[in-house]
């Protein structure tokens, strides 16, 4: 039985076709995001307290509860 999987893009290095996966696709963005949080902590840009707190804020911005039925 052969599996159908499906990529999120394909990549030519080399000249070598390569393809990746949604798995690693996500892998590589959360690695880039937390070296980039790290170095603007590092740098002093912001306070890890200000990133949760924008967290949260973002949260509850985006993934809102549905509002109960109006009548």
């Amino acid at each position: 039985m052969s599996e159908d999987k499906k990529f999120a893009l394909k990549m030519i290095i080399d000249g070598k076709e390569r393809d990746v996966s949604f798995e690693e696709l996500a892998l590589s963005n959360n690695l880039a995001q937390e070296a980039l949080v790290r170095l603007l902590i590092d740098k002093k840009i912001f306070e890890p307290k200000e990133l949760i707190e924008k967290m949260e804020l973002v949260k509850k911005e985006r993934y809102r509860m549905p509002e109960q039925d109006k009548k």
